[in-house]
């Protein structure tokens, strides 16, 4: 998956976020409404229509959701070229056109933080479990504190280093023709040999 966010993102970047979401089965559906664009107060500070695509997240699904009602990451298809969505008065969270993605134990999704999306109700017999992992550029500040401890430095590569926000002073970020970026490097070696 480095690969494709690499192609979408470029090699400037790091893993700035990472959570596991465990969701029981629900016996009612939520009150609250559940649509959303990843990326917070960010969200408020820009101002421009539609938004910057300023990072990538990957969900792998740990759980089988091959099947609607189990919890699945549910998309609105083009959303992401919208700053908004039409939000129901009451807060029901069924709105027309938006599609449950069905995956299977293992399969990974890629999106735009900017797409609207939220999980779906867990109707089902099953815990819902999925990775997420953003990945952004690396002038932008990390919403996880990622430190390194010492002795594990030595054992991580240049790569794995950079993607948990290891590098040097920030304003290299800002400057990356002038300081070497082992994702485009691990990047460029796989595209030669296969």
């Amino acid at each position: 998956m480095l690969e494709l966010v690499v192609e979408v993102l470029g090699p400037n970047i790091f893993v700035y976020h990472c959570h596991l979401d465990v969701h029981p089965p629900e016996p009612e559906p939520p009150r609250t409404w559940m649509w959303h664009q990843d990326g917070g107060i960010v969200n408020r500070d820009l101002e421009t229509d539609p938004r910057p695509r300023l990072s990538v997240k990957v969900a792998y699904f740990l759980t089988d959701l091959s099947e609607p009602g189990r919890g699945n990451f549910v998309v609105l298809p083009g959303s992401h070229l919208r700053n908004r969505i039409e939000r129901p008065t009451d807060d029901d969270n069924e709105i027309p056109g938006a599609v449950p993605v069905l995956a299977s134990p293992g399969d990974a999704v890629v999106f735009d933080r900017r797409l609207w999306h939220m999980r779906g109700r867990n109707a089902s017999t099953l815990t819902r479990k999925a990775l997420f992992y953003a990945y952004t550029y690396r002038w932008v500040r990390p919403r996880d504190e990622l430190r390194i401890p010492p002795e594990m430095r030595e054992v991580l590569t240049p790569v794995r280093r950079q993607l948990l926000g290891e590098g040097p002073e920030a304003i290299h970020f800002w400057m990356p023709d002038h300081v070497d970026l082992p994702v485009r490097e691990r990047v460029r070696r796989h595209a030669q040999h296969p």
